[in-house]
């Protein structure tokens, strides 16, 4: 027995520090938190917004997207927040799927309203403005920039007009001579 005591402590030394760093990660990640109250927002496209993402008001963290899902009659992307339940947000505020950069996540940001009235629990955003996908842009802005440098040159000279004078007072105002 006394060559498996040192065994027994070590054992439970790790099973506590195991439980520890679960409560601690569980914690963090906002999981095994509850409070606050569910809105709604309707997108065309998330992108690659995920459940656990943040909700932000001016950068300030308010809340977590809990759920996402396909709306089988629009074929829209539901995306449920859990807000906050301290933070109320005015009914005609907007919410935007941002990104924090080109190497960052997406969460979603919502711009507050002047209204009097508050979203109520699962209310949804009546503005909202989908993912913008950087990958399709850098793609435009690549292939629109290859392509202005590939003209054709015809009759062996200049195929550009001369340019017009930018000051219409310095035109000739009487007969024009040929040269």
């Amino acid at each position: 027995m006394a060559h498996k005591l040192p065994e027994l402590i070590t054992g439970f030394a790790i099973i506590i520090i195991a439980a520890v760093f679960l409560v601690y990660a569980l914690g963090a990640s906002g999981a095994a938190t509850t409070g606050g109250y569910p809105l709604k927002a309707q997108f065309s496209s998330i992108g690659a917004l995920t459940t656990g993402a943040d909700v932000k008001i001016g950068g300030v963290l308010i809340g977590h997207v809990a759920e996402e899902h396909l709306d089988p009659q629009t074929y829209a992307a539901v995306v449920r927040l859990d807000i906050n339940s301290g933070i109320k947000i005015p009914a005609d505020s907007s919410a935007t799927i941002s990104s924090d950069g080109l190497l960052g996540g997406n969460y979603v940001n919502v711009s507050p309203g002047g209204s009097d009235t508050m979203l109520a629990p699962g209310q949804a955003f009546q503005v909202t403005q989908s993912a913008i996908n950087i990958e399709d842009l850098l793609g435009k802005f690549i292939f629109s920039m290859g392509g202005s440098s590939s003209k054709p040159a015809s009759g062996g000279g200049n195929a550009t007009p001369p340019a017009a004078p930018s000051n219409p007072a310095s035109l000739p105002t009487g007969p024009v001579t040929p040269k």
